[in-house]
């Protein structure tokens, strides 16, 4: 699918938004329910279940800017990026699989070493797909508001996925009457509802040809080093990082506050689904609110209205009208929405600040580092929840099998429990967004300085050069490096 000028087709803005089915999918049922899967299913201790996500990203903080760098370097007749969703495909299907699949193992040191086997396939599955898909979006259109609107159909897609997998797995493992063989049906199904609509992604987008005509040189420690002294670069990633462990963490512990505090395990899926659904109707409220400020002051009036939702967590409590629960998600899906949307929307900004400093198109390098934080934000979040409900006591259920059926017979929490687990839910996303806020207000690309900036990037491609050009650039790394 061609594009023309700096606008894009909506074929071509479908086909790039449906790959985010998976990368905004897959990381919510993991956030949501892998822990408790881990815990409940598997037989795993809380603490042993974190440390298997923590322990991938010692590998991720190498593997993830390594793809990065691959993909910059990558020469082909399909592209940079594309031929790697290709590849990704069938390997999606069989990780998702391994993910779910319920190891039974005696011993918990096998079962513990499955798992970690699985997660590191799971993660590096990810490493391959996601790292040239985030990739891409920089270099399919180089308009600030046309990326924000192929954001916005990109976070579409991903949102419903959200809704999708917030709701429908345990939908379709109670269907089954022994929970083990559910979870293995569940992400059998999952495997395939991620992995097909990366064909319409790979078909029909195109990448830009001259974006591939220098080749950077191959020095990870380098690429992975010079990031960090742009300001810009660090100002987003810490937004970034800071705003994902916050809904990492809710997503993490929700299903315990649901079923051991508000005592209505069976309502979680479906205030997820709330939450999710409001995310997606609210994508047209931030994308009209950055048309008219910003990216970043939409950021910010998501990250504010987030904060005060948390802090209304406190007021519920297991005496609340069922509604109440409901109205909970609805407002952080409001808030969250536009956290969400912003931050990729000011992702595919960065490789141009990028240019200024370098010279060269380096979307992969940005995109494996922000994927390594979405991916250190997740264990985080799960490493910390583990290690937090085991210190206060956590008793998992029992596993109970009669006639070959397995099922789980939930025990009483102590009232220690019962506490750390109402002040992580509500305290712990707070100060994080406290941060987040703190580098968002101070993150220098407006509007109008990217428009001088692209402006810059075409003179100086042209083969432009002056005093006046000079000037221009000094100008410009002053205020964004």
């Amino acid at each position: 699918m061609k594009t023309t000028g700096e606008k894009l087709s909506l074929p071509t803005k479908i086909a790039f938004g449906m790959g985010d089915i998976y990368g905004g999918g897959s990381m919510i049922i993991v956030g949501i329910y892998y822990l408790y899967f881990l815990t409940d299913i598997v037989g795993l201790s809380p603490a042993l279940a974190g440390t298997v996500l923590l322990i991938s990203k010692i590998w991720d903080a190498v593997n993830d800017p390594l793809m990065g760098l691959i993909t910059d370097r990558t020469r082909t007749r399909f592209g940079r990026r594309r031929p790697f969703l290709l590849a990704g495909v069938a390997f999606i299907f069989l990780s998702y699989f391994m993910l779910w699949y319920p190891v039974s193992y005696q011993s918990e040191a096998a079962r513990f070493v499955f798992v970690l086997l699985a997660y590191f396939f799971f993660d590096a599955v990810i490493t391959l797909v996601m790292v040239p898909y985030n990739a891409l979006a920089s270099e399919l259109t180089l308009d600030y508001a046309e990326r924000t609107s192929l954001v916005s159909i990109r976070m579409g897609f991903s949102m419903f996925s959200s809704i999708l997998c917030a709701v429908v797995p345990m939908e379709i493992v109670k269907m089954v009457p022994d929970v083990r063989v559910g979870h293995m049906i569940m992400g059998a199904s999952f495997g395939l509802f991620f992995a097909l609509p990366f064909l319409a992604t790979f078909f029909y987008t195109k990448e830009r040809p001259e974006f591939q005509e220098a080749v950077p040189e191959f020095n990870l420690l380098k690429s992975y080093r010079e990031p960090f002294k742009i300001k810009s670069f660090l100002h987003v990633m810490f937004m970034y990082l800071f705003s994902f462990l916050a809904m990492d963490v809710v997503m993490a512990i929700v299903i315990y506050f649901m079923t051991h505090y508000i005592k209505r395990g069976g309502d979680t899926n479906y205030v997820l689904g709330a939450l999710l659904i409001t995310q997606l109707i609210v994508i047209p409220l931030y994308y009209w609110i950055s048309r008219r400020t910003s990216k970043k002051t939409g950021f910010i009036i998501g990250v504010c209205l987030w904060m005060a939702v948390m802090a209304g967590s406190f007021l519920i409590t297991p005496e609340s009208a069922r509604v109440s629960v409901f109205v909970f998600g609805c407002a952080m899906g409001l808030a969250t929405g536009g956290v969400v949307v912003m931050i990729y929307s000011i992702f595919p900004d960065l490789p141009d600040v990028d240019e200024l400093v370098t010279g060269m198109r380096r979307e992969g390098v940005y995109a494996g580092l922000f994927t390594f934080m979405r991916k250190l934000s997740a264990a985080l979040a799960i490493f910390l929840i583990s290690q937090a409900i085991s210190l206060a006591g956590y008793a998992p259920p029992l596993s109970e099998t009669v006639d070959g059926i397995t099922r789980l017979v939930q025990q009483p929490q102590s009232a220690e429990f019962i506490t750390v687990l109402r002040a992580v839910f509500a305290a712990a996303p707070i100060l994080l967004l406290a941060l987040c806020l703190y580098f968002a207000i101070r993150f220098p690309l407006t509007p109008a300085t990217h428009a001088r900036l692209k402006e810059f990037l075409e003179r100086r491609r042209a083969g432009e050069s002056g005093a006046e050009l000079d000037a221009e650039e000094e100008f410009l790394k002053k205020l964004l490096v």
